[in-house]
This record gives C-alpha cells, sequence and structure tokens, in this order.
C-alpha cells in the first residue's frame, strides 16, 4: 500500500537534515507520499482575487509555460491573468527551492515541466471516464511522453477556507503492473514515430510510455477493481504541501478546490535506486527493454 511520511520541513529557505532528506527519498522512491503539513504556499496581496472558478473558463485547470511564461486555460482578463502568471511563477520557484532543499540529489537532473493551478471543485465535477482523476490510476499523458523518465509532483493545497484535499491511495506499482501487463496489447512497430511526425505528441513514444497509457487506462475502465483494491483515503489540509512520484504511486483525487502543482521530470539514472522504476519494473515483467 501507499503510505503518506511526514517530514516536518517548514522553511523553505533552509536545507533540510540529511536523515530528512535520506528518508524522503526512500519514500519517494517506494512509491510514497511526502508530505510536509507545515508548509505554506502563502498568497500575495490580491492573489485571493484568484480563488475563484471562473479564472478557469472552460477548462478544468490554468497551465504556465516555464519557458514562455505562455498561460493556458484561463478566460480571466488582462489584469487577472498577470496577477495568475505572478502567483504560478513564484509557485514554480517555490516548488524548485524545496525540491533543492529536501532532495538535492535530485536538483542537478531534474526538468521542470507545467505549472498548474487548480481552481474547480473536483467533487462533482463531469468528466470523460479516461480523465476522470477519481479514479484509482498511474499517471501517463498521452501528448507528452517520458521515455521512461519519472514524473515528480508537488502539490500545495490553498483554499482559504481550510477546506482538504481527499485523495486515495491505492497498491503498490508492481502489484498493478502485475496483475495487468500480461493483459495489456503490445504497441504497433513504428506507431510512436508517427504519432511525433503528425504532431499528435511532444516527443516520440516509447514502449515503455505505450504500456503506461495502457495500464492508466486499464486502472480507470475497472470499475470492480476501483471498488475493491486494497485502498485507503488521505485529507491533505489547506496550508500543506506534498511530494510524490505519480507515475509510481497509485493514486486519485476525490474531493477539494484551489491548488497548486509543479511537474518535474527526471530522469532513471538519477534515482537512489533505479530498480524501484516503473520503466524497470515493467521491463522485469516484459523481460525486454522499453526505452
Amino acid at each position: 500500500m501507499t503510505q503518506v511520511i511526514d517530514i516536518p520541513m517548514a522553511d523553505i529557505d533552509r536545507p533540510c537534515s540529511a536523515e530528512a532528506q535520506r528518508r524522503a527519498v526512500l519514500a519517494l522512491e517506494s512509491g510514497d507520499v511526502v508530505f510536509l503539513p507545515n508548509l505554506r504556499f502563502a498568497l500575495r496581496g490580491g492573489e485571493d482575487r484568484l480563488l475563484t472558478e471562473a479564472v478557469a473558463g472552460q477548462a478544468k485547470n490554468v497551465s504556465l509555460d516555464p519557458v514562455s511564461g505562455a498561460l493556458r486555460g484561463s478566460d480571466a482578463g488582462k489584469a487577472e491573468q498577470a496577477l495568475l502568471q505572478g502567483m504560478m511563477a513564484r509557485f514554480a520557484s517555490f516548488s524548485r527551492t524545496l525540491i533543492g532543499n529536501l532532495l538535492p540529489s535530485y536538483q542537478a537532473r531534474l526538468q521542470q515541466a507545467r505549472t498548474s493551478f487548480r481552481p474547480i471543485e473536483i467533487a462533482g465535477r463531469a468528466s470523460a471516464w479516461r480523465k476522470d482523476d477519481t479514479r484509482l490510476h498511474v499517471d501517463s499523458f498521452p501528448s507528452s511522453p517520458t521515455q521512461g523518465a519519472r514524473i515528480l509532483r508537488v502539490f500545495s493545497n490553498i483554499h482559504p477556507g481550510g477546506q482538504v484535499r481527499k485523495w486515495r491511495l491505492g497498491e503498490s506499482f508492481e502489484h498493478v503492473a502485475q496483475r495487468y501487463i500480461r493483459t495489456l496489447p503490445g504497441p504497433v512497430w513504428g506507431a510512436g514515430a508517427v504519432l511525433h511526425s503528425l504532431g499528435l505528441t511532444k516527443g516520440r513514444r516509447s514502449d515503455y510510455d505505450h504500456y503506461m497509457l495502457r495500464l492508466h487506462d486499464r486502472m480507470k475502465a475497472d470499475l470492480d477493481y476501483q471498488s475493491s483494491a486494497a485502498q485507503s483515503g488521505y485529507d491533505f489540509p489547506a496550508g500543506s504541501t506534498w511530494i510524490v512520484f505519480t507515475d509510481q504511486a497509485s493514486h486519485a483525487a476525490m474531493s477539494g478546490q484551489y491548488a497548486l502543482e509543479q511537474t518535474f521530470h527526471l530522469p532513471v539514472q538519477a534515482m537512489l535506486d533505479p530498480s524501484r522504476s516503473p520503466l524497470r519494473v515493467l521491463e522485469r515483467l516484459l523481460g525486454r527493454p522499453l526505452a
């Protein structure tokens, strides 16, 4: 089962102890969640105006490109968009500082991806089953192949009224993979290169990406599994932060509103123990290289 490991980090600008750093890396690479109950991302003057579903328009998330600084998914006016860009850029910086002081062994190899703001209440939100994040799943993104790199994500609950963010946490990645891997159809030769040449993916989809997408979909489609799999609930309070490899930890977001999230990609070789990565687990189960 995925566990939640508390680490009492409250000062974003000071390195954690060597023991806290070791505990954090071991927890993350085991597929657990590192929970920082005392680490708050504080809003600045005027940013409370952004705590409304209206800033997202028809999208469920607002995203910030780390290179161009461009926003996507917001229908807000120019003044609110500028405020939104500033808040999300600060969260991107907050997340980099957090990783540097808690997970310094990862810092040099991390690649920063998009920052997102999630202003929409999860509970009751209409969604197609593949996009229904209230179902247990591991992360894999159709248009953004990782070719085996890890998906490390930092979350902060910034709800002003104290609402918790409710998650479900499920079985270990290896257990899930063993359950489904032999039932997943294999990749079609050359499909990854074709998808990339047509602009449908941002990079070439490897065999690893193929199997992770199929695993993501099979988990969400299996309603018997959703109800019967070993799992537990966890509430992340407002004013807290947590970190998790979402390609490894089986998780579902059940309710909550107003959260920030930062995605990083980490090469498998930068892990303390690469054998725990989903890439190496799937290669072991299938008996061949996948990326």
